[in-house]
């Protein structure tokens, strides 16, 4: 199977999600390839981090494609499944990945599937899994006509081999003036972490809400990051790039520390792969107890204290 992964970037910047779209590629490929197609005028810039993922990197760069634009993006990459026909296209779950996917897939006359969480090859088809009615619910859908566009949610193909693929690039323009043009960039406000790239997480639910100021310095402790459920960020204690689950992010660190989270399945989703799981909350029958590694039955009012003490007392043990 030859998958391409249509990696994204953005003023010199390769979004870590086109590295996890590769990861899925060499997943899937079989006895096949896995191939990145990065576009824009500073395309070669990232060829070589995707060389050591892929089989083979396609590099199409130029002056007209200097700032994305969906329309002379999707005309290029058309132009190049042409030459090099897919049997599947992965774009990251994105608003870039949200434009793209579905004007490849109409021109390629084949399916699409958005926000794949899972991915399953078999003979001539693939198997996608994706959430339905807000999280809810997870269905496998069957493609069984191929090639198939899909666009996947970031941070949960972390992990993958290293490769060293071939680059090769190719001199293609768009083969008419877009009607839309880049005017600028209005950048949101940054918060001061990225969660999705933090090792050690403490997450804080309605119930650890009095105790954000020692959850934040708990995770100072352990060189990570303090995250919420959706209730902590509907009240505005944290910021929503805080926020972990369906509506927010998804994570996959080391550590994850649940303080206070009743474990709702909207939540869950955005955390359940984390390494490590570690519950604490006064009431037994609490969903997150469900995936956890580790669970406390105790008030986080009480027993954080004792492992914010634990923690610096070690930390002091080591210097």
């Amino acid at each position: 199977m030859r998958v391409f992964a249509v990696a994204e970037h953005k003023f010199g910047e390769l979004n870590p999600v086109s590295v996890e779209l590769l990861n899925l590629a060499n997943m899937v490929k079989g006895d096949g390839t896995s191939e990145a197609v990065v576009v824009g005028g500073e395309a070669h810039a990232f060829s070589g981090s995707l060389a050591s993922r892929a089989d083979r990197v396609w590099v199409i760069g130029g002056d007209q494609l200097e700032y994305y634009n969906p329309e002379s993006y999707a005309d290029v990459l058309l132009q190049f499944f042409e030459r090099e026909p897919p049997d599947l296209v992965l774009l990251g779950n994105t608003s870039q990945g949200g434009e793209l996917a579905p004007l490849l897939a109409v021109k390629l006359h084949c399916p699409v599937v958005t926000d794949v969480v899972g991915v399953f090859a078999g003979r001539g088809e693939i198997t996608v899994s994706r959430y339905i009615y807000q999280g809810k619910l997870m269905v496998d859908l069957r493609v069984s006509r191929l090639p198939c566009v899909l666009t996947v949610r970031q941070g949960v193909f972390k992990e993958g081999v290293e490769l060293s693929g071939k680059i090769t690039e190719l001199n293609l323009a768009p083969s008419k003036p877009p009607r839309r043009r880049f005017s600028r960039l209005i950048e949101p406000e940054k918060g001061e972490v990225d969660i999705s790239k933090a090792d050690a997480i403490v997450a804080v639910g309605r119930g650890a809400t009095s105790s954000l100021q020692l959850a934040e310095r708990l995770a100072g402790i352990l060189g990570g990051a303090v995250a919420g459920s959706r209730p902590v960020i509907d009240s505005g204690l944290l910021s929503k790039d805080r926020q972990v689950g369906i509506s927010g992010k998804t994570v996959k660190p080391k550590v994850y520390l649940a303080l206070g989270i009743s474990g709702a399945f909207q939540h869950v989703v955005g955390m359940r792969d984390s390494e490590l799981i570690i519950a604490v909350n006064k009431d037994p029958q609490a969903p997150i107890f469900s995936v956890a590694h580790y669970g406390v039955v105790a008030d986080v009012q009480e027993i954080l204290p004792k492992l914010l003490s634990e923690a610096e007392e070690r930390r002091s043990r080591k210097k």
